[in-house]
Formats: C-alpha cells, sequence, structure tokens
C-alpha cells in the first residue's frame, strides 16, 4: 500500500522552508552589512594610521632622528598583528613592524602631495588566508627627503567576528525552520479541524442514509462548496439508488407476471391428458409470453448500454421527410384498427444515427397510436429553433396521467389502465429518452391543452 502524504506535513514544511528562506535573506543582508561595516572601518584606520605617520614625518622629524629612534614608531603602533615598513626606496626598512613576517604584495604608493582617502586602501591576503588591508604612501621627510610609509592591518578580530555572526545565522535559519513547521503543523492540524469533521460526517452516510445532507452553513467559507459540492452528490446518488430500487420492484412484477402466466398454463396443462390441439394451443400461448420476456430483456440491456457514457453514435445525414414517410407507412395499418390519421409535416435534413433515430422515433408513435383518442389526428411537427432542431408528436388522450408528465420517461412507467396491457413493457420511452441523451439532447412530455399531449425531441444543432 502505497504511503499516504500527509497536507498538514507538506504545508508546515513549505511553511518552514519560506521562513528559512527569509531568515536566511535577511540573515545574508545583516552579514553583508557587517562585513562592509567593518572593511570600511578598517579602511578608514588604516589610511588615518599613515596619514598620522606622514605628517609626524613631514613636520616633526627628521630622517637621521628617525633611524636614532626607530622603536618610538614601533611603539606608537598599538596593535602587535599589524604592520607598519618605514624605509628609503629601494632600501631596507628604518621600521620594520611584522610580527607574523608576512610579504607584502606590490602595491601603487600614493605620491607626497596626494590625500589620502579609504579609496586607495588595498585587500590582500596573508599567507595563511587572512584578509588584510593595505596602504602604501609617500612623505618628505623634513619637506626634503623621501620616505615610504607601508601599513597594513590584519582583519583577525573581525574574521573572528564575522564567523561567529555566522554561525549564529545559520542557527537562526535551522531553529526558524524547525520553529515554524512544528508550529505550522499544530496550526494547520487546528485549522483542517472542519475538514476532518466533514469527512467524519461523510463517513457515516450509508445506503439507507443517503437523504443526509452536510450542514453547509456550518463549515468554514473555503469549505462551503465542498459542502454543496457533496450535497449535491448525494441528491444524485439518493435519486438514483430510488431509482434502481424501483427499478428492480418494477422489474421483479414485470418479469414475475408472465413467468407467472407460463407456470400456471403448465400446472393446468399437466392435470389432465390433452389433445394434440390443446398442447399446440398451450405452446403458442407459451411462446407469445417467451417473446415478450426476450423483448422486455433486450430493452433492459440496450437502456443498459446506453447509460455508458462511453457508447458512441455514429451520426449520418438523414432526410427527414423520407423517414417519416417509411415511418407512416409501417403504422398505417395500426393507425386505421383505431380510426387514426397521421398529420406529417417535416422536411429537411438531421444528422443523428440512422438505427436509434428510427427506434426513437417508432417508439414514440406507437405510443402515441396505442394511447390516442380513438377517430383523432395524430400530429407530427419539425422546426428549428435556437440552434436545434425540434421534432413532436402530438395526440388527443383520454387517459393523461396524474403524475407529471417527466415521469412518463421513467423505466417501467405506466399508468394503472395501462398496466394490464401485455403489449407495453413500460421500456419504450425510456428507450426514447436514453437515445436522446446519446445525442446529446433531450425528450420532453407536456400538455399543450387540455385532453391533449405532445412529446417534443430536441436534436442539438449539427454542423
Amino acid at each position: 500500500m502505497p504511503a499516504r502524504r500527509s497536507l498538514t506535513l507538506y504545508a508546515a514544511l513549505l511553511f518552514a522552508a519560506v521562513a528559512a528562506l527569509v531568515v536566511s535573506a535577511v540573515g545574508f543582508y545583516l552579514y553583508r552589512s557587517v562585513e562592509e561595516a567593518m572593511l570600511r572601518r578598517s579602511d578608514v584606520m588604516v589610511a588615518g594610521r599613515v596619514e598620522h605617520f606622514r605628517n609626524l614625518l613631514r613636520d616633526n622629524l627628521t630622517l637621521a632622528e628617525l633611524k636614532a629612534r626607530p622603536r618610538l614608531f614601533e611603539n606608537m603602533l598599538g596593535n602587535e598583528q599589524d604592520i607598519l615598513l618605514l624605509g628609503q626606496p629601494g632600501e631596507a626598512p628604518i621600521v620594520a613592524v611584522n610580527p607574523r613576517h608576512e610579504r607584502l604584495p606590490s602595491l601603487r604608493v600614493v605620491a607626497a602631495g596626494q590625500a589620502l582617502n579609504p579609496s586607495v586602501v588595498h585587500a590582500a591576503l596573508t599567507h595563511d588566508g587572512i584578509p588584510m588591508r593595505v596602504l602604501a604612501a609617500e612623505v618628505l621627510v623634513g619637506g626634503r627627503e623621501p620616505l615610504q610609509i607601508t601599513a597594513a592591518h590584519l582583519l583577525l578580530g573581525e574574521t573572528r567576528m564575522l564567523a561567529q555572526y555566522r554561525d549564529r545565522v545559520i542557527a537562526a535559519v535551522l531553529l526558524a525552520f524547525l520553529g515554524t513547521a512544528l508550529l505550522g503543523w499544530l496550526v494547520l492540524r487546528h485549522g483542517l479541524r472542519p475538514l476532518r469533521t466533514l469527512a467524519a460526517k461523510a463517513a457515516e452516510i450509508h445506503p439507507t442514509s443517503l437523504d443526509t445532507r452536510l450542514d453547509v452553513a456550518a463549515a468554514p467559507a473555503e469549505l462551503q462548496q465542498v459542502a454543496q459540492s457533496f450535497n449535491a452528490m448525494l441528491e444524485r446518488l439518493d435519486d438514483g439508488y430510488q431509482r434502481l430500487q424501483q427499478f428492480s420492484a418494477d422489474l421483479a412484477h414485470e418479469i414475475r407476471t408472465p413467468i407467472g402466466s407460463l407456470m400456471g398454463h403448465g400446472q393446468v396443462a399437466l392435470r389432465q391428458p390433452r389433445s394434440n390441439e390443446e398442447y399446440q394451443a398451450l405452446i403458442a400461448s407459451n411462446q407469445e409470453e417467451l417473446e415478450r420476456i426476450a423483448r422486455m430483456v433486450e430493452s433492459i440491456l440496450f437502456l443498459a448500454r446506453a447509460d455508458d457514457v462511453r457508447a458512441a453514435v455514429e451520426r449520418s445525414r438523414l432526410d427527414l421527410g423520407e423517414e417519416l414517410r417509411r415511418q407512416a407507412e409501417y403504422f398505417e395499418g395500426l393507425a386505421e384498427e383505431r380510426g387514426l390519421s397521421l398529420d406529417i409535416q417535416v422536411s429537411g435534413q438531421l444528422r443523428a444515427d440512422p438505427q436509434l433515430f428510427r427506434r426513437a422515433l417508432s417508439n414514440l408513435l406507437a405510443n402515441a397510436i396505442r394511447y390516442a383518442s380513438a377517430d383523432s389526428l395524430i400530429e407530427v411537427r419539425g422546426l428549428r429553433r435556437s440552434g436545434e432542431f425540434l421534432l413532436s408528436v402530438e395526440n388527443a388522450c383520454d387517459r393523461l396521467p396524474a403524475e407529471p408528465l417527466s415521469r412518463l420517461f421513467d423505466r417501467f412507467y405506466r399508468g394503472d389502465a395501462a398496466r394490464s396491457d401485455a403489449q407495453s413493457s413500460g421500456l419504450g420511452l425510456a428507450i426514447v429518452q436514453a437515445i436522446m441523451r446519446l445525442h446529446g439532447g433531450r425528450a420532453e412530455a407536456s400538455a399543450p391543452a387540455p385532453g391533449r399531449i405532445r412529446f417534443d425531441l430536441a436534436f442539438p444543432a449539427q454542423d
């Protein structure tokens, strides 16, 4: 069984990652700001130190006095790790303060008359990779003799401070990630409690309680649409389940009747010897009942196939006038037996599945001939409106059902007066509706006037 992914954990980790990213960005910005401030402070210090010695040598000392008292400048340096070199160009330094014996890179020497500022300080590295700031400048001792001053500041303390700061930033990022993940998980778990409540209530719904509905008003705004959609699904399931129960009951009733008739005929025939003519009559009667069962089974199978959304409809262009003429010729004899006449005013073409279209039209005409008032007119009309083709069959009817006319399309539905009609299975109009659904259309029943009924087949427009 594959592991289930937790939405709460996923969202908490996502929040934690965002928080860690934000803290990292802020920490990096502050780290760079502190680093730049320290470098700027070091540059100012190095430039100021060189400027101090420059003024001292230019105005207060001579080269001879410098050579006589070199340790004076060593004591003035202050920092044991910093570097100070004083000497004439091309000669050994007169003052050499270099505790780590670092080799300084070649530098551009600032001329004696040029002002010093932090921008002329250079960056360099010691032999073990420690950054330092270096400046070399020239001065005229006593206003006459040239002397080169080289000063360097090793960023030992600054490097340690930045390392500590970096470690604290990393620790803060880790703490932010873990803290946000934990708090986010707790908050999301609490926030998703209404969803778990809805899930628990949904789990309590069984086939016997499909009329139960979720309380939409009690759900948070974000879950109300989910609750409404779930209730709509329950409505459809409940309706389908009720229809299935009714279908099962009707199917049992419809099959029980012919089977009971067959059994009754057989029991009567077995009570005493019968003549060949009587046995032949019994077999003929049984054959009629079996044919009725076969037609019913075929209709049920057709409806089952029509309910499959993957069922394909092979459309072709049909001549409506020709199709209606054939149907009229087929039903002409049955109509004349009841004194009925067909008035067909349909022309044009329609794209539909030929076999399914003929079956739907045949079922409508058969229904009209069976239930139309005797010696009346059956009107068949066709017209285009609002992007669809409407085919209607209208007739007078003495036995309009009291229930809503939409129930006429239910499977096995028949009016009480027709319940004993052995020729009707109660599936004809249900098949018509299924055929229209396959075509993306609809079938409707209406009563345009008292004592009249009309069935409409609305086909969607086809290019």
